[in-house]
């Protein structure tokens, strides 16, 4: 199968197999897992415990006929243990064919097909286009991003998609706040809104309107050139955002305005249906829905106010009333602030009322980050002068520092980037550690052709068992063994950080098999061909996490 390890997958059936003659044929699948001791074994498993009570039988019993029955080439002993535990320690064919594994489908290994081509949508980022994009915001697209990159190789049909909010109080504040700088720098009052942007980049967009159009709204009623503050800031904004996430290598497949639920009567639309279900009602003037009596929230909670005027939950349900029913998305990842917590039941309770299901909507939420240089919590410099912005991120550490950091733990949890660690060319750096090992490989292969060495028909033969005898060989093929079952737990929990846990852990054991085993200057040539087909295997699996998770993978350093 196509992303599936043959020798595990090998190893697995033929466990199902001993099951199924030891008496429970309908037993669900069971797979080997890796032993916390290693001297319990190199795989493991609890199966005789977990059938105890359906076969009416002691677990060791069942673990006895399970090993009587257990037969693979990829094992060399079977042991019995504890309680029925059935231990096996794997024979050297079993970690050549994991490196035959990663040659034969290249890229393609790892890339197991959970989504079987069902349609996910990833919303991330979508950033009101009030101001530039901060830490968080950058922390969420790199989650964003690197989610959607996993669930693609795994066999979803992926769309990423980029909520404008382009209506609503917030472009009329900021359309209000740059207008108000123009006054100012033009020598009039200003009237500057009290709740308005007070950030230098209002200032600059009103030096940019000055530049382009003079004094000429001066003389205009203020309320007459308000639009054109609010989409001329409001369009610099988002081209400005959209330009830091390119060169974060954050892309979409779609930008959807807001203003086009409004425009095109689906917010409307969206209200009449929750009315015709039943879910919400009319009271003293303005619509509400029953978010009381469907999910204990403390009071119900308003759609249309009183005058007319739709709220952001009116919104956000036509909104994903068009993910789910308009383009028919099987499952649907919003990517929102921590501060948003609260806020998922609501639209839980708003896509059941409209008839799905409310468990295919998932939210991913994005906690701080707390930059640190010399030890200690720091501000970096902004030209916005009240938060840090992505852009100084990137311009400080670079891109693949950046992403790479900002996927390194739960996205829900808070983050301590280390901007010193960031910038070191040692193994302190995770991402220099990784990318060195990526060009170390690298090197190594050009210096074996320029010896008139071959990649080409180095096949299953130039991996000879006997090479697994050296412990870091085979801790290096049993990593990467391990590579599929890690990237199904990465898309299966859209848990990036498990991606960069596993290949800082990958490349480790490569650089400790590098410094143990003679490659080029190996005096047996077999030994030799076996080991650099090995690293080319390591080089496959390093290139693919670094490409899932948006970082580059050089080929020298």
């Amino acid at each position: 199968m196509k992303g599936e390890n043959i020798a595990v997958q090998s190893l697995n059936d033929s466990l199902n197999k001993a099951i199924q003659s030891s008496g429970a044929e309908d037993a669900d699948a069971f797979k080997f897992e890796r032993p916390r001791d290693s001297g319990h074994g190199d795989r493991a498993s609890s199966a005789a415990l977990k059938l105890a009570r359906f076969l009416k039988s002691s677990p060791r019993d069942i673990a006895a006929k399970i090993t009587a029955n257990l037969e693979s080439e990829f094992i060399n002993k079977i042991e019995v243990a504890g309680a029925g535990f059935v231990n096996i320690f794997l024979s050297n064919n079993f970690y050549s064919q994991v490196i035959q594994d990663v040659l034969r489908q290249g890229r393609d290994y790892g890339s197991v097909n959970l989504g079987s081509g069902k349609n996910i949508q990833v919303e991330f980022v979508s950033a009101n286009p009030t101001g530039p994009l901060h830490i968080g915001h950058g922390r969420g697209a790199a989650v964003g991003d690197v989610v959607a990159r996993i669930l693609a190789f795994t066999g979803w049909n992926v769309q990423r998609e980029y909520y404008v909010n382009d209506s609503g109080l917030q472009i009329q504040t900021l359309g209000k706040s740059t207008q108000a700088r123009y006054f100012e720098l033009l020598g009039r009052e200003s009237n500057f809104p009290e709740t308005g942007y007070k950030g230098e980049y209002i200032y600059d967009l009103a030096r940019e309107i000055i530049e382009l159009e003079g004094s000429k709204f001066l003389d205009v009623p203020r309320e007459e050139s308000l639009d054109y503050f609010k989409d001329y800031a409001a369009n610099k904004i988002m081209n400005g955002i959209k330009s830091d996430l390119e060169r974060f290598r954050v892309s979409f497949d779609k930008f959807f305005p807001e203003g086009y639920l409004h425009e095109n009567g689906l917010v409307k639309s969206a209200m009449e249906d929750l009315k015709s279900r039943g879910f919400a009602y009319e009271s003293d003037g303005a619509l509400w829905f029953k978010t009381e009596d469907t999910i204990g929230d403390d009071k119900d909670r308003v759609l249309i106010r009183a005058n007319g005027v739709p709220t952001y939950f009116a919104s956000d349900i036509a909104y994903h009333r068009n993910k789910f029913i308009t383009r028919k998305f099987d499952r649907v990842i919003d990517v929102w602030g921590a501060d948003h917590h609260g806020y998922i039941a609501r639209v839980k309770a708003a896509i059941k009322a409209m008839g799905r299901d409310p468990e295919n909507f998932e939210v991913l939420l994005i906690q701080l980050v707390n930059l640190i240089r010399g030890g200690k919590s720091v501000n970096m410099s902004t030209r916005a002068g009240e938060f840090i912005t992505l852009r100084d991120v990137l311009d400080d550490t670079g891109v693949d520092a950046a992403r790479f950091f900002f996927l390194t733990k739960r996205s829900d949890t808070p983050l301590d980037f280390d901007l010193d660690v960031a910038h070191k060319q040692t193994s302190e750096n995770p991402v220099y550690y990784i990318q060195y090992a990526h060009a170390r490989i690298s090197g190594v292969l050009r210096e074996f052709v320029n010896r008139g060495g071959s990649l080409e028909g180095l096949d299953s033969e130039y991996i000879p068992p006997e090479i697994f005898d050296d412990k870091n060989a085979k801790d290096l093929a049993d990593a990467l063994a391990l590579f599929p079952e890690e990237i199904s737990q990465a898309s299966s929990e859209r848990a990036p950080q498990a991606v960069t846990s596993y290949v800082l852990n990958l490349a480790g054991i490569f650089h400790a098999f590098y410094n143990t085993n003679r490659i080029l200057d190996e005096p047996d040539k077999k030994i030799s061909l076996g080991r650099i087909n090995i690293i080319r295997a390591v080089k496959i699996v390093l290139a693919t996490c670094l490409d899932l998770l948006g970082v580059s993978a050089p080929e020298r350093m």
